[in-house]
């Protein structure tokens, strides 16, 4: 009788099923039988022999020495848990995080070893060359997936010989779209938009993604400093590039304070429930004023410092510490009761507006001094002196600087060139940054207090309170970065760490970036989150449950989506142009009135390019693009003229789905044109109207 092997015996048996599947014939109950008399000895030892010599053949094996630095893993065979029980399996098997097209494992037998067996990802590696003793770095790059990955070591001969295999983080290479899976329509889309506001009237932006770990799309639109102070256009300044830098705003509380606080909590440095008190001193509770803060109920000052006296880290990243948003501690003229701006009302916690060391040192004696609003944990008021205070309690962990702390474990480590405080300071020209605000902290004239700037701002953070108070170096604002090198930083939060440096542990960031509590789930520590649909007018409305980031109140935005390994940066300087009304509002810049400045168009644009969405998104994007020019009109007040940037922006719009109109056979882009003239005043779009009919 034929001798047949048990997997052989599978194999055939597969076969014959997969054959009689295709061809649509119902498999025999003897079909097994029929398959297992066809295979031969031969044929058996064949497939056998194929199967155990079926090794991962682009697998690099080298002799190399280890990289010093922190590793993603490190974890030693046979039993890399440290014991062993029922859960027999997962002893001989490692999960890490990793790239398509990337990875470095290194191996390093025991001077005993002598075989041993090695797969990633089910592929097997051919483990002859590695023999004990040594450190081999084996390229597994043409089996790696985006996500998790898992190698399997076992079979060690001889017993009791042990092998370590140290496992670096994925970085970020170069990449195209094509690469990701992602259709360039989008991009051509959120491309057009952006060219035609900025021909249009809107200042600049910058845009760098990341996905999969491939740095995929860098752009840039406009120029550094668009207008002259008195709000005409600038006719001299030079266009934005990939490099120029950016005011961060508020995005800077993700990258320094979160990004400090997350190392130093992985470290071990800190911990999440410790006191404030603790950590400062008891200057921060006995200092306290007392201060009744218009619409909020005085409980008493020792109430108040019995409030700040429990008031913990994690009270502080939650925005539910009970401070003030905006004390605006450099403004003489500043009344702390309504906490609104009053020339002639002493600022009773005012710490001055030189910008100095000096008057930084006096701010966290300010910060100690300022009354908490409400009772910790009872309400979330987002606030710029939290993450302020934060940046102090840093720096008196570390014992250093909060900027030379980051740029020592972050920036320099990683190779980040276009990150960093004070650019002026530190190698940049005015050019080399976007320029914000055209008559310095004045808002156009309309606001004064000793110190102000004057000047347009250019390379120095626009922010009063980091400007001012605390040098230009704080935890809340001050960081300018371009858009790919923070797009690179960003990344960190999908692998906790870059290359061999290791920033933050899984659970680490898992805490982050939960819900801070599940009736407030768009807050983590820090962090702002999707959730269920709650911030679309930054993450869009496709974006996972899971995806976090931050705005810059600049014109700045971050988000990463760990779902679909996806990190976006895109940047804008749109208050770079005049408030539109003084009387009506001091916060109104013109800049804010374009589809550019709205931040989550291009969440909603890009994710329609998603290889996941079946089909080409060309139709989609045509009918959204006329949906948006129609919604974009219904915001447009009868009495603006046509010189409004509000109406500017429609004006682009419109001259987008022109363009589409006539780049393309497609009948929808044509219809869709023609019925966005309606939209249009006859009157007052009268040249717009002429124009685009005769484009038409």
């Amino acid at each position: 009788m034929t001798h047949i092997t048990r997997r052989s015996f599978l194999k055939a048996s597969v076969a014959a099923g997969a054959a009689a599947l295709v061809s649509g014939a119902a498999l025999p109950a003897a079909a097994a039988g029929a398959a297992s008399s066809a295979v031969t000895p031969a044929a058996s030892a064949s497939s056998e022999a194929e199967e155990e010599n079926c090794l991962f053949s682009s697998a690099s094996v080298t002799a190399a020495a280890l990289p010093q630095g922190g590793w993603q893993g490190q974890p030693t065979f046979p039993d890399w848990a440290g014991y062993v029980d029922d859960t027999l399996a997962m002893n001989g098997m490692y999960t890490f995080y990793g790239y398509s097209g990337q990875g470095t494992l290194y191996i390093c037998p025991a001077a005993g070893v002598t075989s041993f067996v090695f797969f990633i990802n089910n592929h097997k590696v051919d483990t002859s060359k590695m023999a004990g003793g040594g450190t081999w770095a084996v390229d597994i790059s043409a089996c790696t997936v985006n996500g998790l990955n898992t190698f399997q070591i076992g079979c060690i001969q001889p017993a009791g010989q042990t092998i370590q295999v140290f496992i670096p983080y994925p970085t970020v290479i170069q990449g195209k779209p094509s690469d990701v899976g992602l259709n360039t329509a989008v991009l051509d889309a959120i491309d057009a938009i952006v060219s035609a506001d900025v021909a249009r009237g809107f200042p600049s932006a910058q845009m760098a993604i990341v996905k999969d770990g491939r740095m995929i799309y860098q752009k840039a639109w406009g120029t550094v400093n668009a207008y002259n102070p008195d709000g005409t256009p600038k006719t001299d300044s030079p266009a934005v590039t990939n490099d120029t830098l950016y005011d961060l705003a508020s995005n800077t509380k993700m990258y320094s304070v979160n990004y400090a606080m997350q190392y130093l909590v992985t470290q071990g440095q800190v911990k999440l429930d410790t006191k404030i008190a603790d950590l400062l001193g008891s200057a921060f509770v006995d200092s306290t004023i007392d201060i009744t803060y218009s619409g909020y109920d005085n409980p008493g000052l020792e109430t108040v410092k019995q409030w700040k006296s429990q008031l913990t880290i994690r009270d502080v990243l939650r925005h539910q510490a009970g401070f003030p948003a905006d004390p605006q501690y450099y403004n003489d003229g500043f009344d702390q009761s309504t906490q609104k701006n009053a020339p002639g009302v002493t600022n009773v916690l005012y710490s001055g507006a030189g910008g100095d060391e000096a008057t930084r040192q006096r701010t966290l004696q300010v910060i100690c001094m300022t009354p908490l609003m409400y009772q910790p944990g009872t309400k979330t008021l987002y606030s710029d002196v939290d993450y302020m205070l934060l940046g102090f309690v840093i720096e008196q962990v570390t014992g250093t600087r909060l900027d030379d702390f980051l740029s020592a474990h972050f920036w320099q480590p990683m190779g980040l060139t276009h990150v960093t405080y004070q650019p002026l300071k530190h190698g940049f020209s005015p050019n080399d940054c976007a320029a914000t605000e055209l008559n310095g902290d004045t808002r156009d004239g309309s606001i004064s207090f000793a110190g102000a700037r004057t000047a347009t701002i250019q390379g120095e953070v626009h922010d009063g309170k980091a400007y001012h108070c605390m040098a230009g170096v704080s935890g809340h604002a001050g960081l300018f970065a371009s858009a790919s090198d923070l797009a690179i930083l960003a990344s960190v939060m999908l692998t906790g760490g870059y290359g061999n440096l290791s920033f933050f542990s899984r659970n680490v960031m898992d805490t982050f970036t939960a819900p801070k509590i599940e009736s407030a789930a768009t807050w983590g520590l820090g962090w702002w989150r999707e959730a269920d649909l709650g911030r679309p007018w930054y993450f869009g409305t496709q974006s996972s449950s899971g995806t976090v980031g931050h705005q810059g109140w600049t014109g700045t935005l971050t988000f990463i989506d760990p779902a679909e390994h996806l990190v976006v940066v895109y940047l804008t300087n749109k208050i770079n142009s005049r408030l539109t009304d003084t009387a009506a509002s001091v916060t109104q810049f013109n800049g804010n009135w374009y589809t550019a400045s709205t931040l989550g168009f291009v969440a909603q644009l890009l994710y329609q390019g998603f290889k996941s969405r079946a089909g080409s998104p060309d139709a989609a994007l045509d009918a959204m693009l006329a949906d948006m020019a129609s919604e974009h009109f219904k915001l447009v007040d009868p009495g603006f003229t046509a010189g409004h940037p509000r109406v500017q922006s429609a004006y682009a719009l419109l001259e987008v789905l022109v363009d589409r109109a006539c780049n393309t056979l497609r009948p929808g882009p044509h219809a869709y044109a023609q019925d966005a003239l309606n939209l249009l005043d006859p009157v007052r779009d009268a040249d717009e109207l002429a124009a685009l009919r005769q484009r038409l």
